[in-house]
């Protein structure tokens, strides 16, 4: 190398290149969050040392038609709170694909773990700006089959939200009319975050990948205005 091209070389920052990394690829044959909450335990017992702060890759290409509905909010507060890091998704469709990008996870290709080409193009950041990150205030009803994500802060909801709806949340979610669809907070792992609502009768509700469905939720809390919170990994829904 030339005195020239090695002086050029030597004050780059940085430099970018192809490598050949092993990443662990989680392969699923069923969406089932409680079938795979039992597996991931068992694994990771098995060789703690191992996944600890291992990257991992979500392969989806294994899915029935049928079984295309993955809750990858649920999936990825999983996987982050047993100590792994989800990187990325491969194998599958474009609903998927969109939900996990919801959640910042890479859209990868089956072949060498290569980022897949985005079939929509985003608007590009100004240079030196910071990430979009705010929180999302909603003031009519959340109808069956809309999703909302407050990426990096609370999300805020003034009326109600219908069943089959699903509300996501880096921070805390706040609904002030009847929740009746899915509410995910912390999303990306807070533990801290928690979900307010006026009056439950939510599907789902999830706190950094920690859930409870309708079935395993007190009926005495059915109705009424609550607070939903973890404490040692356990949640905990409570009256306000």
């Amino acid at each position: 190398m030339s005195d020239a091209a090695s002086e050029t070389a030597s004050s780059d920052p940085f430099e970018l290149k192809a490598s050949a990394i092993t990443v662990p690829v989680m392969k699923l044959f069923d969406p089932d969050m409680d079938r795979i909450t039992d597996l991931l335990t068992t694994k990771i017992e098995q060789a703690p040392d191992f996944f600890h702060n291992a990257p991992i890759v979500i392969d989806l290409s294994a899915l029935k038609s049928g079984d295309a509905t993955v809750a990858f909010a649920l999936l990825v507060g999983l996987i982050r709170g047993m100590g792994m890091i989800p990187v990325g998704v491969q194998g599958g469709n474009e609903l998927q694909n969109e939900a996990a990008e919801m959640l910042e996870l890479a859209i990868l290709s089956n072949s060498a773990g290569r980022p897949r080409p985005r079939p929509k193009a985003r608007a590009a950041a100004a240079p030196g700006a910071a990430p979009e990150e705010h929180s999302l205030l909603v003031t009519r009803p959340v109808r069956s089959g809309q999703r909302l994500y407050a990426r990096g802060g609370d999300l805020v909801v003034t009326a109600a939200v219908s069943s089959g709806a699903e509300l996501f949340a880096d921070g805390n979610i706040h609904v002030y009319g009847a929740l009746r669809g899915r509410a995910l907070a912390g999303a990306k792992g807070d533990v801290s975050a928690r979900i307010f609502c006026r009056k439950l009768n939510a599907e789902l509700v999830s706190i950094a990948g920690r859930y409870k469905v309708s079935d395993s939720i007190s009926r005495e809390h059915w109705g009424d205005a609550v607070q939903v919170y973890l404490i040692e990994n356990r949640l905990v829904v409570e009256p306000i």
